[in-house]
C-alpha cells in the first residue's frame, strides 16, 4: 500500500488524558460547569435517522445578526479547528507555506502537513507571546496562510490590538490571515485584539471562534469562522459534508438564549484563573499572563516528572516535554491540590 510518507510519519493528534472518577481532568481546557438544562432540553428529542442541515443556516443567521454580517460571511464547522483545516486546505497546497507561532496549538502542524503544505514555526518571545515582527519577517513569496492564536494555546498570552493592526498593515493583502480566538470570551485585557471589532476591515482576515470552551459544548464539536465570502466559499468547498450535527446546531441556538448565565460562569473561571496565576507567582513560578481558561507552567526538563507528581495527586494535566505543562482551570476543589503540588516542586526546578 502506497501512503504519503509525511502522513505516515505524522504523529496523530492526542487529546488530553481522561481522568479517573476520583481525579480532576485538567488536560483539555474543558468548561467544568455542567451542561445548561436549556441545552439538554434542546437536544433531548432528535430524529437521528435524518441528516442535519448541511449549511447550519439557523446558526449562521443568529451569528450573522450578532456580528453585523451576512449569513454568507459565516461558516460553521465541527469545531473551530475543522474550519481552520478547511481554510488551510483551500489556501495552501504542495510546497506552499503556513506561518504560525510555536509553541502554539498542537493541531496546527498536523493540519498543515495533511494539506500538503510546509509549516513555518516562529518561536515565541521569552515571555511566551507571539513574536509578530519575526512572524512578519518569516513571510515569503511561498507563504499562503498566517495563523495568529490569541489567547495562545498553551501559554494563554494575547496579541495586542495595536500590534495586530501593525502586522496587518505590513503583510501582503494576498496572504490569508486567520485569527484563532477559541478562548476570546475569557479575555479580560482591554488592550487585546478583538476579532469581532475587525470584521470587514480586512479583505484577507478570517476570525475563528468556538462554542466548545465558554459555552460548554466541547462534546458536540461546533465552531465557526467569520470573514469575506470568497474565502469562506472556498472553505465550504473543502469541508466534509454534513459534519455539523443537528444536536450541535440545536445546542448552539439554545446556548445563545441563555448566554448571560453561561458567560457568568466564564467570569468565575476567569477570576479563578487570575487567582491561581497570582498564587503561582508568589510561589516563585515564572508563569506568563494567561487570558484563557488555563495556565502554563514552564517546567523545562522537569516536565514529565512534575506531570507525574500532579497526576499522582489526582490532577490530570497536559504535558509538553521538555517545555512545560498546561493546566486547565477546572473545579474549585482542584485548586488547593494544584497549588500544594506546585509549591512543592517549584523548588526543584
Amino acid at each position: 500500500m502506497r501512503l504519503r510518507p509525511e502522513i505516515v510519519a505524522l504523529p496523530a493528534y492526542k487529546q488530553g488524558k481522561p481522568a479517573a472518577a476520583d481525579a480532576f481532568k485538567l488536560s483539555s481546557n474543558e468548561n467544568p460547569f455542567p451542561p445548561h438544562p436549556a441545552v439538554l432540553a434542546a437536544i433531548r428529542d432528535l430524529d437521528i435517522n435524518r441528516y442535519p442541515d448541511a449549511s447550519a443556516l439557523a446558526v449562521r443567521e443568529r451569528l450573522a445578526a450578532r456580528h453585523g454580517v451576512t449569513t454568507d460571511e459565516v461558516v460553521v464547522g465541527a469545531g473551530s479547528v475543522s474550519v481552520l483545516s478547511q481554510l488551510i486546505s483551500a489556501a495552501a497546497g504542495a510546497g506552499d507555506e503556513v506561518v504560525h507561532a510555536w509553541r502554539s496549538f498542537e493541531a496546527y502542524p498536523g493540519l498543515i502537513t495533511v494539506a500538503g503544505a510546509v509549516g513555518v514555526r516562529v518561536p515565541l518571545t521569552e515571555d511566551a507571546r507571539h513574536d509578530l515582527p519575526a512572524m512578519r519577517d518569516a513571510i515569503t513569496d511561498r507563504s499562503r496562510v498566517l495563523i495568529i492564536c490569541s489567547p495562545n494555546n498553551p501559554t494563554g498570552t494575547v496579541v495586542g490590538a495595536q500590534e495586530f493592526a501593525e502586522l496587518m498593515a505590513a503583510v501582503p493583502p494576498s496572504l490569508l490571515v486567520v485569527l484563532d480566538e477559541a478562548y476570546a470570551e475569557f479575555v479580560r485585557d482591554s488592550s487585546a485584539v478583538d476579532g469581532a471589532a475587525l470584521l470587514r476591515r480586512y479583505p484577507n482576515l478570517v476570525v475563528l471562534r468556538t462554542f466548545s470552551k465558554a459555552y460548554g459544548l466541547a462534546g458536540l464539536r461546533v465552531g465557526y469562522g467569520i470573514g469575506p465570502v470568497p474565502i469562506l466559499d472556498a472553505a465550504r468547498s473543502a469541508a466534509i459534508p454534513l459534519s455539523v450535527t443537528e444536536a450541535a446546531q440545536r445546542a448552539v441556538l439554545a446556548a445563545l438564549e441563555v448566554e448571560d448565565e453561561l458567560l457568568a460562569n466564564v467570569g468565575v473561571l476567569a477570576a479563578r484563573c487570575a487567582r491561581v496565576q497570582e498564587a503561582l507567582r508568589e510561589q516563585g513560578w515564572a508563569v506568563p499572563v494567561s487570558q484563557g481558561n488555563f495556565v502554563w507552567l514552564p517546567t523545562g526538563d522537569g516536565t514529565s516528572r512534575i506531570a507525574e507528581a500532579l497526576g499522582a495527586a489526582g490532577l490530570v494535566v497536559r504535558a509538553f516535554p521538555p517545555e512545560g505543562i498546561r493546566v486547565s482551570i477546572g473545579e474549585e476543589e482542584s485548586v488547593a491540590t494544584l497549588l500544594r503540588i506546585c509549591g512543592e516542586v517549584v523548588r526543584t526546578l
